[in-house]
């Protein structure tokens, strides 16, 4: 049906070789959400107590102490630095994003600078760099929390991008600073979500407040996760869209509206990742790693990486590098030229050739994607 929808609409169908990204539509969602959304949409129910009982049972599967589900993981830091500004004040809550009189900056390592942040600032919160672009000292950034320092923002993923020199902060050396000086880490842990034993470990590492994208759990493309300490996580729920209309406070976060259908998606997603086979999933992606890495063997200009040894986390990614000069053709060129293609075929930019993930795809579409990266890597004529 929804194939019959885009064809009606001129709508070109695209073969994701991406990952879950936003653009394209974030994640297909497992049988049996889909299931859960269907029966969620034949009958209303109370939103705020969907939210809190849905919010109990997350908490209790990630080991939190309370969790709210969220428009995103944007929606999730923007509420939850809201949520630590403001606490419970109904006043402070309706002025937001005017910081007036309260503490509203947010220390973040200068190396970890990336491109969400801006999620905590659209509230009225500052952010204030420590450190500098080669990495920032525990000496650094106690030193920099002050008078006006409201918590501190830590980019999860930015500790696997640790530049050389004296490097990024690990969580486990953020929290103990922060503890020190009383105030909250705000985690963007958006896909952090394996291995499995990071994404529990997380709403236990002693952080305020976790955040968390859903269409990493194969939820929907509009929904995240907010979890940690109790008293945060209601405030970030006072400066939600439920609380603008049941309590009238006019808080920042009515935008950020869910509907009942994306909060079950959200309950029943996780509990199909926390008991999902991960092995089989990613041996399945191996699988088809090499699948297009067989494809390209014979081509000598072309070399085929695949990267999960070196990055770990949660999906397999393949790297293509080419001799440009040989194919004819810039990363951004081949970028280009798969996406204008029948059918239209998206892969990542690299420096020097592609970057190839696999487990958005579906089934049928490894042998489509090799054929066409070998057809547009081939020596020009």
């Amino acid at each position: 049906m929804s194939d019959d929808l885009f064809t009606q609409l001129g709508v070109t169908p695209v073969i994701n070789a991406t990952g879950h990204i936003t653009v394209l539509g974030g994640s297909i969602l497992s049988p049996r959400v889909q299931a859960a959304m269907d029966a969620a949409n034949r009958t209303y129910v109370a939103m705020e107590e969907l939210q809190d009982k849905a919010g109990r049972a997350i908490a209790d599967m990630l080991g939190a102490e309370a969790a709210i589900v969220t428009s995103g993981a944007y929606a999730a830091l923007a509420q939850g630095a809201a949520g630590i500004m403001t606490g419970n004040d109904p006043d402070k809550i309706a002025r937001l994003p005017d910081t007036t009189g309260m503490k509203h900056e947010f220390l973040i390592q200068t190396c970890q600078r990336y491109h969400y942040d801006r999620a905590i600032t659209t509230t009225g919160a500052k952010l204030v760099e420590v450190g500098d672009d080669w990495g920032t000292t525990a000496a650094q950034l106690a030193a920099a929390i002050g008078p006006h320092t409201a918590g501190i923002l830590h980019f999860a993923r930015g500790e696997r991008r640790e530049p050389t020199g004296r490097g990024v902060l690990k969580l486990t050396e953020v929290v103990p600073i922060a503890q020190v000086a009383g105030i909250p880490v705000l985690v963007d842990a958006a896909g952090e979500v394996y291995p499995l034993e990071r994404l529990l470990w997380l709403p236990r590492s002693g952080a305020g407040l976790v955040a968390f994208g859903a269409k990493y759990l194969s939820s929907a493309n509009s929904t995240g996760i907010l979890c940690g300490r109790a008293d945060l996580v209601q405030a970030a729920r006072l400066n939600g869209f439920l609380s603008y209309e049941t309590l009238d406070n006019h808080s920042i976060g009515r935008g950020y509206k869910l509907d009942r259908q994306e909060i079950v998606a959200v309950t029943v997603a996780l509990q199909e990742w926390l008991a999902l086979d991960h092995e089989e999933r990613l041996q399945e992606q191996a699988t088809r790693i090499d699948q297009v890495t067989h494809a390209l063997a014979d081509l000598p200009h072309v070399t085929a990486t695949n990267l999960f040894a070196e990055e770990g986390g949660a999906w397999m990614r393949l790297r293509v590098q080419f001799d440009s000069a040989v194919v004819g053709k810039s990363a951004a060129d081949v970028v280009k030229t798969l996406r204008g293609g029948s059918p239209s075929i998206w892969v990542r930019p690299d420096q020097d050739g592609v970057i190839v993930e696999v487990h958005t795809l579906a089934d049928g579409e490894t042998a489509i994607l090799a054929g066409a990266l070998r057809a547009v890597l081939q020596p020009q004529a």
